[in-house]
C-alpha cells in the first residue's frame, strides 16, 4: 500500500507558482520556449541559481550549479524522507530524486542501475556522490548486518577522500582519482556489499603542487591530528612548512577544512572498514616516510650524487622497514640486468632527484591501490545469491592547465570519451521513446 507523504518544507516551494515562473525560471529545460537556444538555457540557470535552485532537469538528466555556500534544508533526514518514493517530476529537482528513481527501478525491475556523474573540475561531484551514497543508505531497509553495510560504505568515503583529494585552485576538495563504486542490493533492496574500482590517481601531485595547491589532505591531516606520540614516533615535525613535499604550493591552510578533525575521521573509519592497529600504523608510516623523503639532498661529487642528510635517508629507511644502506645505495646507484649480466651505475645529482621523485610517486600509488584493495575485502559479500548492482560514477573533472602533463591529457581524454557515452545513451534513450509513441 502506498503511504501519504505529508510535504515538508522544500528550499524549492516557490516553483509551484506559476507566476513566479519568470522569477525563478523553469524545472525542466525542455519547457523553456525556445529549448533550442543557448542564451535562454544560461538565462534559465542564472535566474534558479539567483534563488539558490540550484537543480534542473533536462527530461531524466538532472544539472547542478555549485553554490560554494550551505543552502538551508536543501538535505537532510527530512528533505531524505520527502522524495522517497515520490514520483520523478511531483517535486523540484534534486539529486535525491535522481537517486529514489534510480533506486526504485532496481528494486521493482530488478535490473541493474548506474548514475554517473560528470562536469569541470569544481562542479560539485564528489558532494553530488555523498549525497546520492547517503540517501541509499537512509531509504533502505535497517538490520544488524545491513548496518554494518552501510557503516563501512559511508565511512568508506573520508578515507577515499583523504588519500585521494587535495586543494586546487578551482576546488579545496577536488578528486584526483576516478571512483567507480558498485552497490550491492538483496531482493528486499538491502545493502549488502560493495565494490570500489579507482583509476587515473593524480600521483604526480606526490612530488609537485602548483601555485596555491595543496598535496593530498591525508599529508596535512597527519601532522595536524596526529598526538604527540604518533609525531615523535614517526620523527615528523606539525608544520608542513618544513617538508618540500607540502609546501611547493605555499597554500597548506585551507579555510574550508579542519585537517585535526578529518585526521580524527579517517581514524574512525578506518575502525569501521576492519584495519588492525598494525595495518594503521604501516599505513601512517608509509605516509610519513614519503613525507621525509622529499627532504633527501644529494650533491655533486665529481659527476656522481652523493646523499646530504644521510641520517634523514636513514630515517626513511626505517619507517620502510628496509635496509638503511641499500635504501641509502639505491637512491644514487641504478642497476641493469642485460643478458645475464648485473651492472651498477651511479647516478648523477640530477637523475638522483628525478629517482628520489619516481620512488616516491610509484610507493604512494601502491598505498593508494592496497587501500582500495583492502576496502574492497571490507566490503566483500561473499554470498552466491542474487544480487542487484547500483553502479555510481564519480570521474575526473575537466581541466586545462597552463603546463598539462601527461596525466591531465588522459584525465581529459577520459571525460571526453565519457561524455561522447553519455550523449550516446541518452540519445538512444530518447529515440526508444520515440519508436515506442509512433513519433517520427
Amino acid at each position: 500500500m502506498a503511504r501519504p507523504v505529508q510535504r515538508k518544507r522544500l528550499p524549492s516551494t516557490m516553483e509551484s507558482s506559476l507566476a513566479a515562473r519568470d522569477h525563478v525560471g523553469v524545472q525542466d529545460f525542455v519547457l523553456l520556449h525556445d529549448h533550442k537556444s543557448e542564451d535562454e538555457f544560461i538565462e534559465n540557470l542564472k535566474k534558479r541559481f539567483g534563488n539558490d535552485l540550484i537543480y534542473t532537469y533536462i527530461g531524466s538528466v538532472l544539472v547542478s550549479v555549485n553554490p560554494y555556500k550551505v543552502i538551508r534544508d536543501l538535505y537532510g533526514p527530512e528533505t531524505m524522507e520527502d522524495y522517497r518514493g515520490v514520483n520523478f517530476y511531483e517535486l523540484p529537482p534534486h539529486v535525491y530524486a535522481i537517486a529514489d528513481t534510480a533506486y526504485r527501478s532496481m528494486k521493482s525491475e530488478s535490473r541493474d542501475q548506474c548514475i554517473l556523474i560528470s562536469g569541470e573540475s569544481g562542479a560539485g561531484k564528489t558532494e553530488a556522490s555523498k549525497k546520492i551514497l547517503q540517501y541509499l543508505a537512509a531509504c533502505s531497509g535497517h538490520e544488524g548486518t545491513v548496518d554494518q553495510v552501510k557503516d563501512r560504505l559511508l565511512e568508506s568515503t573520508p578515507v577515499l577522500e583523504a588519500f585521494g583529494n587535495a586543494k586546487t585552485n578551482r576546488n579545496d576538495n577536488s578528486s584526483r582519482f576516478g571512483k567507480y563504486m558498485d552497490i550491492q542490493f538483496d531482493f528486499k533492496g538491502a545493502p549488502v556489499g560493495g565494490h570500489i574500482q579507482s583509476y587515473l590517481l593524480e600521483k604526480s601531485r606526490v612530488v609537485y603542487q602548483a601555485q596555491g595547491e595543496r598535496n593530498f589532505h591525508i599529508f596535512y591531516d597527519l601532522l595536524a591530528g596526529g598526538d604527540g606520540a604518533l609525531l615523535n614516533r614517526l620523527e615528523l615535525e606539525p608544520n608542513p612548512m618544513d617538508y618540500h613535499y607540502l609546501s611547493q604550493g605555499d597554500s597548506y591552510r585551507v579555510t574550508t577544512r579542519n585537517d585535526q578533525q578529518d585526521f580524527k575521521e579517517v581514524v574512525q573509519g578506518l575502525t569501521t572498514l576492519g584495519f588492525t592497529d598494525s595495518e594503521t600504523a604501516s599505513l601512517w608510516s608509509v605516509v610519513a616516510a614519503i613525507t621525509h623523503l622529499g627532504n633527501v639532498n644529494f650533491q655533486d661529487q665529481s659527476g656522481h650524487s652523493a646523499i646530504i642528510n644521510t641520517e634523514l635517508a636513514t630515517t626513511v629507511a626505517k619507517l620502510f622497514q628496509c635496509s638503511p644502506e641499500k635504501f641509502a645505495k639505491s637512491l644514487t646507484h641504478r642497476t641493469l640486468e642485460a643478458r645475464g649480466d648485473v651492472v651498477c651505475t651511479q647516478l648523477s645529482m640530477e637523475q638522483a632527484y628525478y629517482g628520489r621523485d619516481a620512488l616516491a610517486k610509484a610507493v604512494y600509488e601502491r598505498v593508494f591501490l592496497w587501500l582500495v584493495q583492502r576496502l574492497n575485502s571490507s566490503l566483500e559479500n561473499k554470498s552466491r545469491s542474487r544480487k542487484n548492482l547500483m553502479g555510481l560514477l564519480d570521474i575526473y573533472g575537466f581541466e586545462i592547465f597552463q603546463k598539462n602533463s601527461f596525466e591531465q591529457f588522459c584525465i581529459n581524454y577520459c571525460n571526453e570519451k565519457l561524455q561522447q557515452l553519455f550523449i550516446e545513451l541518452t540519445l538512444k534513450q530518447e529515440q526508444e521513446e520515440y519508436q515506442k509513441e509512433g513519433i517520427e
